[in-house]
């Protein structure tokens, strides 16, 4: 298995765009993306589970329940989440949608991120549809990620290639995800791809059982989102013998859809509002999975700990308080933890107590911008990771203006 460039457009089969069409004011940022795929897919996705859900999501919902889709549009610049029109809109959405790409509106992916209980036109969606469609390209990735892009400041894409009895398959995606941003299934947008021939029901399978230890491990502000959804259609380009049960193959597969959420992840947290530093957790002892990663999600979700990884601080102390009101049951006299970057290591606590450590050394192993924080339980042999970011100024004055 091997890094590939290609965004969504990596695998055989998928062509991509993104436009200005009006949504957004800023003539500068695109607002429209549409991925397609040239023969029908499987697909499958995951949807946040605040009770406030988008409009698209249950639109979504609803088109893909027969495990088909050939297309995704998506608009950034308003959710159209909390809108009394909102159902009729996604609706309409799909059928533009549909009728300028000549497929089934019921086969469309739709998705919405921006302002919550905003009024959505579709003068601009209409309007740009044809522009939209015609420019859709192999070469079309780039644009389609930008098109989905919020208050992110760079594009979030990944893509492998890896074989399947013999064949080459290929399996990309891109997201979107800079701030509302809290481990709850799905915590952002992501749009995956792939050549491979999987039924519906495997495709399902393999992506629940994913985003548990991927996109349900970052969290950047504690809020979850309205909008969050994880989609995926595989067209089955590739040739590979069909998945339809358990077997290696699906193993693989497996691997290389982990291997892409993993990437776009890590590129999520990273990119928090405001954010300058990149953390990851992983806890290992731990006598359980959950345990392991209901810990690492309390580390990189505290607002102490984030806020002194801003400052360099080595405050180990957050820390273990934070480990101690995550509700896992764990023995406290048995933590250890250690910060670790490029610049180094630092040992800061043994058996749930502090250690002589050089402050000056731990400044310079928090001053880089990726900090891994390493938990050792030292009560089992499961282990897990979450990533997060650290809190700055930025993030408020982000946020303190976001609608107008």
């Amino acid at each position: 298995m091997k890094f590939i460039n290609g965004g969504v457009c990596a695998a055989s089969g998928f062509l991509a765009n993104g436009i200005h069409c009006g949504i957004r004011k800023n003539h500068s940022k695109k607002d429209l993306s549409l991925v397609f795929s040239a023969s029908p897919a499987t697909a499958a996705a995951v949807y946040t589970r605040n009770l406030v859900k988008g409009a698209p999501l249950t639109v979504t919902g609803r088109n893909i329940s027969n495990g088909i889709a050939r297309a995704m549009i998506c608009n950034s610049g308003n959710a159209n989440t909390c809108n009394a029109d909102g159902i009729l809109i996604a609706e309409e959405m799909c059928r533009l949608t549909g009728s300028a790409l000549s497929i089934d509106p019921s086969d469309v992916i739709v998705a919405s991120t921006g302002v919550i209980g905003q009024p959505l036109s579709l003068d601009p969606v209409s309007d740009g549809m044809d522009k939209l469609v015609h420019g859709l390209s192999k070469n079309g990735n780039q644009a389609a990620a930008e098109a989905i892009m919020t208050t992110d400041t760079r594009l979030k894409e990944s893509a492998v290639e890896f074989e399947l009895s013999g064949k080459t398959c290929r399996l990309g995606g891109m997201a979107k995800g800079s701030g509302m941003i809290h481990p709850n299934m799905a915590t952002m947008l992501v749009f995956l791809t792939t050549d491979v021939a999987i039924s519906a029901e495997m495709l399902r399978l393999a992506l629940s059982d994913d985003v548990g230890g991927t996109f349900n491990m970052i969290s950047v502000d504690g809020d979850t989102s309205t909008n969050d959804m994880v989609s995926v259609m595989a067209n089955g380009n590739a040739g590979n013998e069909p998945i339809t049960a358990a077997c290696d193959d699906f193993e693989i597969f497996k691997e290389a859809l982990h291997a892409v959420t993993v990437s776009l992840s890590r590129k999520i947290a990273a990119d928090g509002e405001g954010a300058t530093k990149l953390l990851e957790c992983t806890v290992s002892g731990a006598q359980s999975l959950l345990i392991a990663r209901t810990v690492a999600r309390s580390v990189i979700s505290s607002t102490l700990l984030k806020a002194a990884m801003f400052g360099a601080d080595a405050n180990w102390g957050r820390v273990l308080c934070a480990i101690g009101y995550s509700g896992a049951d764990v023995d406290v006299s048995k933590i250890d933890i250690c910060f670790r970057s490029t610049a180094g290591a630092v040992n800061v606590c043994r058996q749930g107590a502090g250690i002589d450590f050089s402050e000056d050394a731990a400044k310079a192993v928090l001053s880089e911008d990726e900090i891994a924080i390493l938990v050792n339980l030292n009560s089992g042999n499961e282990s897990a990771t979450a990533w997060g970011c650290d809190l700055t100024y930025d993030y408020v004055k982000i946020n303190g203006d976001y609608r107008t």
